[in-house]
């Protein structure tokens, strides 16, 4: 693991272990892609830490299926003054996240097994998604869920312009895009300021 202290990525191996022992039983992650889960996965999603810097705050991590990103980002942050948020509505998927987080000491975290949609308005400082949703519906739980002062960072596939063309028929946002480092057609978008056309 680069660019993290040797505990962090002593906390991730071990999160990746969890996840390859799961898996069989609950699809977390596509099975081809175990054997490069750091690279595909933990590398990916440490992108969000190096971008959003030294923070503090409420963080929601919208759809957290197997904990991508937020695991790593509760794992990274664990000595910061952040508490995560995990809305996942499968419930066993809710259950790896509830052992994991157990298994590897992380505190600072609640899990919410309900619908992104129905759960109350959390006024997040941080919204983040991964594979969740195109960006104008995704934007639809983004406006719900973070403050408005929050920022959102979504990490977005080889659609993203187009993504981003399509979510402007309904929403104004500001927008900063970034290069995915693991990725070469991926983005990592940085969206605040979000309200309807």
């Amino acid at each position: 693991m680069n660019d993290v202290s040797r505990e962090t990525s002593e906390l991730l191996g071990k999160y990746h272990n969890l996840v390859k022992l799961w898996n069989p039983r609950i699809n977390l992650v596509a099975a081809s892609t175990i054997d490069e889960f750091e690279r595909r996965h933990i590398k990916d999603c440490l992108q969000l830490a190096d971008l959003a810097g030294d923070i503090s705050g409420h963080w929601v991590d919208l759809g957290s299926g197997g904990g991508l990103p937020g695991i790593v980002l509760a794992t990274v942050y664990r000595q910061n003054a952040v508490r995560f948020t995990f809305v996942e509505s499968d419930k066993r998927k809710g259950e790896f996240l509830r052992s994991a987080l157990r298994e590897l000491g992380l505190k600072n975290t609640k899990i919410v097994s309900d619908r992104i949609e129905k759960i109350d308005p959390l006024a997040a400082d941080y919204v983040s998604a991964r594979a969740l949703a195109a960006l104008p519906g995704l934007l639809n739980h983004v406006h719900r869920h973070v403050a408005p002062s929050g920022v959102a960072w979504l990490m977005k596939g080889r659609t993203w312009r187009q993504e981003c063309q399509d979510a402007r028929q309904t929403w104004q946002f500001e927008l900063q895009d970034f290069p995915s480092t693991t990725d070469p057609d991926a983005a990592i978008l940085k969206i605040s300021g979000v309200s309807y056309a």
